[in-house]
């Protein structure tokens, strides 16, 4: 995009109800994977006041001890208190897994994609991870909520929170932090006499702590806009407060709204599910073109048919950044990027289990090395080839 504009994106924690879901079914995924990289995976979890609902279709040699698992996940999580109104050791769990249906099984045995859809990869030149700024600035505020909840720093703070980043672009770049919201669960001990608002003084700590260490300080100026914890106050929190559910939050998953989206949620699902594991190689495609200098911006676009190894279509958009043709891109795509679901499972090794770690904080823009579809290891290959 071009121009001047405002453009926002938001994150929320790991103690979000919806990301507490999309984790639990991650960290379903990951156990079967363990000891069966052939497992197939497609695990569904819902959450409430007092209640997880574990459901879905998996298929596996291993045993996966459902109930312990998700007790161990939502007490990693933070929820371990009972003010918090739902903890690890007093909710009820229901296990309603079923196993995949054989008409799909057939389809994805010999090697074909476990669905049908559309699949979206991006990268740009914003950030140094080749991500949307705004995306990645609400993810550093709520990674750090979580980091200073824990390490004690403010210790009346929740598991749950949220945060939005406004960035101001002018002629498409960004300029300047315009504003910050960050809504996080809190104990009651920081609100004010009136009890319907926290104190300044706990304000000024969450934007001391939280917001001050992550935003570049040539982005932030005196016209910076911060609203924190604007309702007042948020005591009541987490499933206590809000149901969650695996797949709510897509875009905090990937790129904060900046980039097309195809659809499909990611966790719970193994690497034969293309919304996933397509989705992870478009960004690995979007990655590389970037990185090599082809163009400052790219957008991937692939699409496939259940049961067809193939991809039906290809895209490439560079909004007029490419340094050579779009076509031309394609044409290298073509040649060093297997797109197949076998092909795309081990250029990116994705029968380990190391999908819980991709359940909160976006699974876009990571340096961890469990985070393969980031490597840039083709730029120099497309550059030379170009």
């Amino acid at each position: 995009m071009a121009g001047d504009f405002l453009f926002t994106s938001e994150s929320v924690t790991e103690g979000h109800p919806d990301k507490l879901a999309d984790q639990i079914s991650d960290a379903v995924l990951d156990e079967v994977l363990r000891s069966d990289p052939n497992g197939r995976v497609a695990c569904e979890t819902f959450v409430t006041v007092g209640l997880v609902i574990v459901g879905g279709e998996i298929t596996t040699t291993s045993y996966v001890d459902i109930n312990r698992l998700v007790r161990s996940v939502i007490r990693e999580i933070g929820y371990d208190q009972r003010s918090y109104g739902f903890t690890y050791d007093t909710c009820a769990i229901l296990n309603a897994i079923g196993s995949q249906s054989p008409d799909i099984a057939q389809g994805v045995d010999t090697g074909g994609a476990g669905d049908q859809g559309l699949m979206s990869g991006y990268a740009c030149r914003e950030t140094p991870e080749l991500m949307p700024m705004p995306i990645m600035l609400a993810h550093k505020i709520t990674r750090r909520l979580s980091d200073v909840r824990k390490s004690k720093i403010l210790p009346y703070l929740g598991p749950d929170g949220k945060s939005q980043v406004t960035i101001q672009y002018i002629d498409g770049e960004p300029a300047r932090v315009d504003t910050v919201v960050v809504s996080t669960q809190h104990s009651a001990e920081i609100l004010d006499d009136s009890g319907r608002k926290i104190t300044g003084r706990a304000r000024d700590e969450i934007i001391e702590q939280v917001i001050s260490p992550v935003i570049p300080k040539g982005m932030l100026d005196d016209k910076t806009i911060y609203h924190v914890n604007p309702t007042g106050k948020f005591v009541i929190g987490g499933p206590q407060s809000d149901t969650g559910m695996t797949g709510r939050k897509i875009i905090v998953d990937t790129y904060g709204g900046m980039a097309s989206h195809g659809g499909g949620a990611f966790s719970g699902k193994d690497a034969t599910k293309v919304d996933r594991s397509a989705s992870y190689m478009a960004r690995y495609i979007a990655k590389n073109v970037v990185a090599s200098g082809l163009a400052e911006k790219c957008t991937i676009q692939l699409a496939y048919a259940i049961g067809v190894a193939e991809p039906v279509s290809l895209m490439v958009f560079c909004d007029r950044s490419q340094k050579v043709s779009e076509e031309r891109i394609v044409e290298l795509i073509r040649k060093h990027f297997d797109m197949t679901p076998r092909g795309i499972i081990e250029a990116l090794d994705l029968t380990r289990p190391v999908f819980r770690k991709t359940a909160a904080y976006g699974h876009f823009g990571r340096t961890e090395p469990e985070f393969t579809w980031e490597k840039t290891d083709k730029a120099d290959l497309l550059a030379k080839e170009a």
